[in-house]
This record gives C-alpha cells, sequence and structure tokens, in this order.
C-alpha cells in the first residue's frame, strides 16, 4: 500500500469515526465500571488528597455519570463532546501528575477499583502516559476537523431528526 493511499485513510471518515469510537469506548467502559462501585471508586478519589471529604462521595458518582455521558455524545460527534472528552483527560492527567508527585502508591482510578484492568495499569505513570495517549487520539480529531472540515452535530439538530 502506497503511502498516499495510507495518508487518504487517515484522512478518511472512516478514520474520524473509528477514533472517536476508540476513544468512547474507552471512557463509557471506565465510567461503567466506576458507576458499579462508587465506594470503591471515592476511596480511589479519597487517596489522592485532592477533594475536602464532602466532596467525594458526590465526584464518585458525577465522574463516572460525565464519563459515560460525554462517551455516547462523542460517538454521535456532538457539539463540545471531544472539548469535554479532552477537558476531563487533561483533569485526569493533572491529578495523575499530582500523585506521581507527590510519590503515592494508589489505584489510577482509571476502572474500577480491584478490577484486573485496573491491577494492570496500577501504576500512574503507565496511565498518564495511556492519558497522554488518548489525548493525541482527540488532538488528531481536531486537526482532521481542520483538514477536512468535518462539523459536529448541534444537539438541537440530532434530536431534531426523525
Amino acid at each position: 500500500m502506497g503511502k498516499a493511499k495510507i495518508f487518504g485513510k487517515l484522512m478518511s471518515e472512516q478514520a474520524y469515526l473509528i477514533i472517536r469510537c476508540l476513544l468512547a469506548v474507552v471512557f463509557f467502559y471506565a465510567g461503567a465500571t466506576k458507576i458499579m462501585d462508587t465506594n470503591g471508586f471515592a476511596t480511589v478519589i479519597s487517596g489522592y488528597g485532592l477533594l475536602p471529604d464532602s466532596l467525594v462521595g458526590l465526584s464518585a458518582i458525577v465522574l463516572p455519570v460525565a464519563e459515560i455521558l460525554i462517551a455516547t455524545a462523542l460517538v454521535w460527534d456532538l457539539k463540545g463532546s471531544l472539548f469535554l472528552y479532552s477537558i476531563l483527560l487533561l483533569v485526569f492527567m493533572g491529578v495523575l501528575a499530582h500523585g506521581i508527585n507527590m510519590g503515592l502508591d494508589v489505584d489510577c482510578g482509571c476502572f474500577a477499583p480491584g478490577d484486573a484492568e485496573g491491577e494492570a495499569y496500577h501504576s500512574l505513570r503507565e496511565a498518564l502516559f495511556r492519558d497522554l495517549f488518548l489525548f493525541s487520539g482527540c488532538v488528531y480529531l481536531y486537526w482532521l476537523r481542520g483538514a477536512k472540515d468535518y462539523r459536529p452535530r448541534s444537539i438541537f439538530a440530532f434530536i431534531s431528526k426523525k
């Protein structure tokens, strides 16, 4: 396969869809597994020491719900979904960087506490690199939007379609 053909595939609408869906699957899975054990996730959040105890429980519910909603919106390419995904990733990377800086030995909180996936990605550094990789997918999608003039849909246009 020639370079031009590969470049064409990377610039295609299919690539735009596949990358959006892959990013969405990660957030949807992460949110769904965390929402199944909000108490365990609250313990993970508390381990970072960034929030007062009064906000830990609420955050353990709001964050997974936000991940699921953002993932769903990203699949449908709704306006603001990629922005919110990127912002939430930056927040997660900031929290991971804080944990690394403080020398914390805690579960990253990326997936459900105590699950096999969480154990495999226990290292905060590995989780940070994984989030950087996901963020590079966001940057690529923004670049594709500019290069190919792909436009996300308005929520109102999406709802009004029959």
